[in-house]
């Protein structure tokens, strides 16, 4: 596209020292430089300038890989953090497992993370049968290891373990199958979130021995695996390891909660480096990848003013790729004036009504990262509870992006399979109800409702089938009922007074008897249009929409 003019990275920013002290290879070779465009790297440019594609608005369902070295132990979320902390089940698992981090720490995992099975062809045509019209890959996670061929982050999947570019093979097999992709970035908290492997045992045998981050030095690679790589560029520095002298592991705990478990998107001013490799690193995860979508595990934008110019960047480029913006970036927690900027990510959560905004939620079959306990015990969200909360979403203008958990060969296991099945079986049917659709005057209405907010998804009652939610296509209504009809006939309080002419069941053409009354519409149902998940009607009439 002409006329997009360059902007420096970090304007506005030279009193921290940023810009001054990149590499000048970097300088010379114009990589610090965002796009330009109508998006300047501010919050006031984001704002008046955004607008959520209509791609992402009528796509309503995304799946997701959240997939890593994280994955191959087999232990659940967080493990690279929480491997270093004495007393954690992880903890356990590593010094059962691998050894004493002293010893063996995280970095030892990578060269084992294989991913022999993997077949993105194979799981990407099941997420389409499933549904899904946008795919996220994960990029990289507060583990600061990159999954695909990073320019400026020797610790890659093309280096080390599966030696692939992981991304790639993913753009391009969801990409071949018509879907948009995106990719999640969680990185930006690597610098706090890996102190732990700085730390030491507070209690016991080794009490005060330093774990591995502590000790080694690039040198200390010669002749192993690891030759010319430098763990500090893994386990980002010490910025704040734990103290000496600390003697017990609820002390231990204590520590970790005030300092470097904190959750902030500051630009640690200890180590303003990082902040420069980590905009490097997401900018060639862009340029070289081209995402429809970024998500960032951030509450806000990512460090400051790194943030702002990656999501300019972001922007200007998607309009010069496509020739108008069709680029979405996905956060948390945003103050309610920022959400016009970037499509806000409620994780594990939801909204208790209709958002003026497109919203998104994120969660999970199960951990984030792959658990065989949570496998073992059947823990995983069934399809029905995942079909519900999608119709509660899309009602309320928001979208669901569902991670299913990934072992660390590449494969899912035949408990997810068999739901993502089930998720398929259902939107095959009914999904003209969920695509392309908005909201309704009201959300829906029934006996349960959800409180907004992050992290609620086990606070609140399951849906039932009294349970309905609206959307709207086309000048017609659609009715979500939320379980298996427990009578032939359905009813819908909302309807009493609505001008009514016709209704069917979703996919299907005949109409159905109905009638009204003061209590409501009530529509005959035939059991063969029943569905154990619940069953959408297409309702059409006078000024209905």
């Amino acid at each position: 596209m002409t006329g997009i003019t360059k902007r420096t990275l970090f304007k506005g920013a030279a009193a921290m020292g940023l810009a001054a002290s990149l590499p000048k290879m970097a300088k010379a070779d114009g990589l610090t430089e965002i796009a330009g465009g109508p998006f300047d790297p501010n919050w006031e440019s984001l704002i008046s300038g955004y607008q959520a594609p209509e791609w992402y608005r009528d796509a309503k369902f995304g799946l997701w890989a959240h997939w890593g070295p994280q994955c191959v132990p087999e232990a659940g979320d967080w493990y690279a953090r929480q491997m270093y902390m004495q007393g954690n089940g992880q903890y356990e698992h590593h010094l059962k497992h691998y050894g004493h981090p002293a010893d063996t720490g995280f970095m030892d995992i990578l060269p084992t993370w294989k991913a022999e099975r993997f077949d993105p062809e194979a799981l990407l045509d099941l997420y389409k049968k499933a549904g899904a019209k946008y795919f996220v890959a994960l990029a990289n996670h507060h583990d600061n290891f990159d999954t695909y061929a990073s320019k400026f982050h020797s610790w890659n999947a093309t280096r080390i373990g599966p030696k692939k570019d992981l991304i790639g093979m993913f753009a391009k097999a969801a990409r071949a199958r018509g879907l948009k992709f995106g990719v999640s970035n969680h990185s930006a908290h690597a610098w706090h979130w890996l102190q732990t492997a700085y730390g030491y045992d507070p209690e016991g045998l080794r009490k005060g021995e330093r774990y591995d981050a502590f000790k080694l030095t690039k040198a200390m690679g010669k002749g192993k695996w690891w030759e010319g790589l430098d763990p500090q560029e893994l386990y980002c520095g010490r910025t704040m390891p734990m103290p000496d002298g600390i003697s017990s592991i609820a002390a231990a705990d204590e520590w970790h909660q005030q300092h470097d478990r904190h959750w902030d998107e500051n630009p640690p001013a200890a180590n303003p480096a990082f902040v420069r490799q980590w905009f490097l690193r997401c900018k060639d995860l862009i340029d070289s990848y081209k995402p429809d979508l970024i998500y960032f595990d951030n509450f806000d934008l990512p460090l400051g003013q790194a943030g702002l110019d990656i999501a300019a960047h972001f922007y200007n480029a998607s309009i010069k790729w496509h020739g108008k913006l069709e680029a979405v970036i996905n956060t948390k927690n945003l103050p309610a004036a920022r959400r016009a900027a970037v499509v806000e990510d409620v994780e594990r959560g939801f909204r208790a009504d209709i958002e003026p905004h497109p919203w998104q939620t994120d969660t999970c079959l199960g951990d984030w990262h792959y658990s065989r306990p949570l496998y073992e015990r059947n823990g995983y969200k069934d399809a029905s509870a995942v079909i519900h909360r999608l119709c509660d979403i899309v009602a309320k203008n928001g979208n669901l992006l569902l991670s299913i958990p990934v072992r660390g060969d590449g494969s899912i296991d035949e408990k997810e399979a068999a739901i993502v099945e089930g998720i398929a079986g259902w939107m095959g049917r009914f999904s003209e109800a969920i695509y392309g659709t908005r909201p309704w005057k009201i959300a829906g209405e029934g006996p349960t409702h959800v409180a907004s907010g992050q992290f609620g998804e086990t606070k609140d009652d399951p849906f039932t089938a009294a349970d309905i939610r609206f959307t709207t296509k086309c000048g017609a209504l659609y009715a979500m009922f939320l379980g298996r009809p427990q009578s032939e006939t359905l009813s819908i309080a909302s309807l009493a007074k609505a001008n009514v002419a016709r209704v069917e069941v979703v996919g299907s053409s005949a109409p159905l008897t109905f009638k009204q009354d003061n209590d409501g519409l009530h529509i005959a149902l035939p059991s063969s249009a029943s569905h154990d998940y619940g069953v959408a009607l297409k309702i059409m009439g006078n000024r209905l929409v």
